[in-house]
């Protein structure tokens, strides 16, 4: 397939380089080093704004901006009858994802939402065993996500309501937001705090959720910008037993899935692990899951309507939370 780029840094690089088999044709970024750079290393030539990308000859437009465009260029890819494959969380709400919805129905076009870590190997696996029932009926799930931020952090877009739509909860949140309803199915929020404890800032270095499903289960779950020591952990408990994902490589440790069976008898539980101590090949397996769902005429794994559901359980917390 023919591919466009509308964001050229460090998330829109790793997208160029997951489209393995793919021609690259037109990039573009409000920073024009940084398309020059992408495109001498695929051979694209660089659009002098997104909108020549989306009018562009191609297949997919990839969409890796801040979160205030993600959703005005996604809508005008699919109007242009192009496939897209958007950055999470896709926008900065759910009244502004909604539009891009509808004409994504309309037109007939795939929306696919960067929730890569559900491509991660750990995660994949233990979907794998939940799904073959060795777990036992699900009853709750426990998330912990976070980084510490940096120096001029404060200062970074990612810290400006305007432009990022929140702070760490619509940030690394929507991944365990995801992730929750990935494993339970549609979650309703029961409570949210989103408090700023370190960071001179307008939005939220930590939010704190509790989550039910329809038949009782919760997620419980912590995102933080002043987790000192990167942490990604993921906790899913069954009737039969528990499993532990741990670490998504680089700063975060190696990935490990460990798998705690109980027994008949109680007691100490019978325990596997499986590490990946392999590079992030997420981004790739994400692309493949991609290409084969517009192949296949499918919804692809992690669309734009999971992106809603996730920007509506956002849109509560921020409403309903307390400071």
């Amino acid at each position: 397939m023919r591919v466009g780029i509308v964001g050229c840094g460090l998330i829109g690089q790793k997208r160029a380089r997951a489209a393995l088999g793919h021609k690259i044709i037109v990039v573009a970024d409000i920073n024009r080093s940084r398309a020059d750079s992408l495109a001498s290393n695929t051979g694209a030539k660089v659009a002098k704004d997104w909108k020549e990308v989306v009018e562009a000859n191609v297949d997919i437009v990839i969409v890796a901006t801040t979160h205030d465009a993600l959703a005005p260029v996604t809508l005008a890819a699919v109007e242009a009858g192009k496939h897209v494959l958007v950055e999470k969380p896709a926008a900065r709400s759910a009244d502004e994802i909604t539009r891009v919805v509808d004409a994504a129905k309309v037109r007939e076009r795939f929306v696919k939402v960067g929730f890569n870590h559900r491509f991660h190997p750990a995660v994949l696996k233990a979907r794998e065993i939940v799904s073959s029932g060795s777990l036992g009926r699900l009853m709750f799930l426990r998330g912990r996500y976070g980084h510490g931020g940096r120096i001029g952090f404060e200062k970074e877009w990612r810290c400006s309501p305007q432009i990022s739509g929140g702070g760490q909860l619509i940030d690394q949140g929507s991944h365990l937001i995801d992730l929750s309803r990935w494993f339970l199915g549609d979650l309703s929020l029961e409570y949210a705090a989103t408090p700023t404890y370190f960071w001179e800032v307008l939005v939220e270095d930590n939010c704190f959720l509790a989550l039910r499903s329809p038949k009782g289960q919760f997620a419980w779950l912590h995102a933080s910008w002043t987790e000192w020591k990167n942490i990604f952990s993921f906790e899913i408990y069954g009737q039969q037993g528990k499993l532990a994902i741990e670490g998504l490589g680089g700063s975060y440790g190696v990935e490990r899935l460990t798998f705690y069976r109980m027994l008949p008898e109680m007691g100490p539980p019978e325990t596997t692990v499986w590490e990946y101590p392999f590079p992030d090949r997420s981004w790739e397996r994400e692309f493949a899951e991609f290409e084969s769902a517009i192949a296949e005429g499918r919804q692809p794994v992690g669309n734009i309507e999971d992106a809603k559901a996730v920007l509506e359980i956002i849109g509560h917390a921020y409403s309903r939370g307390t400071r």
